[in-house]
């Protein structure tokens, strides 16, 4: 499904990932662990291809997604849902209209999109509030909103970067029970994470980062 081999990715002079290599396999849950400036960010990005890296070799799937046109860039992230920190939804739309996004993008219809987005505000137990903008919601009822975003299109790959940080521990473990349903339908997650309780708790694979390097790949790890 996601493998890196030998990836190295610099910023100038300054390495953020060093000759990084792993596998993620198909339905997988993976926390990605280490300090700040450890390259967990940068590693996401790579899978995002918002950024290149500087050598080595990326495969999504079958793609080497070093190798994707900018045309095809796209398409290609059809495939892949994210969830950030601060939620980056948009002010000026509503719950549903944030969530319907995704597919207004992928050129659904509008049918599509209404039966689409129904189904998955009430998965994520949200469907009440699609009416709301962001700055009506609870941190909790934002974050469960860019989980429907990053899921409504079907993405084979959920890539979480510090889905947590910002919530108080009980929502915290609601989006993390969330992401863990999702992970039983056979969607590969992949979180980057500090919550050394979630990671403690849920022992999943644990794959630690540290100064741009891989130190540590756990089948079901904790966070040191």
């Amino acid at each position: 499904m996601i493998v890196f081999n030998s990836v190295t990715k610099k910023f100038g002079s300054a390495a953020a990932l060093e000759d990084v290599s792993l596998e993620i396999k198909q339905g997988e849950f993976v926390f990605i662990v280490g300090p700040s400036g450890a390259g967990k960010s940068t590693l996401l990005r790579i899978l995002t291809r918002e950024i290149l890296p500087t050598s080595g070799k990326v495969m999504v799937g079958h793609e080497d997604i070093t190798k994707i046109k900018s045309a095809s860039v796209p398409n290609f992230r059809r495939k892949i849902g994210v969830v950030f920190q601060d939620f980056k939804l948009l002010d000026d739309r509503t719950v549903f209209e944030n969530v319907a996004l995704t597919l207004e993008v992928q050129g659904k219809t509008d049918s599509e999109i209404s039966k689409m987005v129904e189904h998955t505000l009430k998965l994520v137990e949200i469907w009440d509030k699609r009416n709301l903008f962001p700055r009506q919601l609870s941190g909790g009822e934002a974050q469960r909103t860019a989980i429907a975003r990053a899921i409504v299109g079907k993405p084979d790959i959920v890539l979480a970067d510090e889905p947590t940080g910002d919530l108080d521990p009980k929502t915290a473990w609601g989006v993390i029970q969330l992401l863990n349903e999702i992970n039983s339908w056979g969607t590969t997650i992949v979180m980057a994470t500090h919550n050394q309780e979630i990671v403690n708790t849920l022992k999943r694979r644990v794959i630690k980062l540290k100064a741009g390097k891989k130190s540590a790949d756990t089948k079901e790890g904790k966070y040191d």
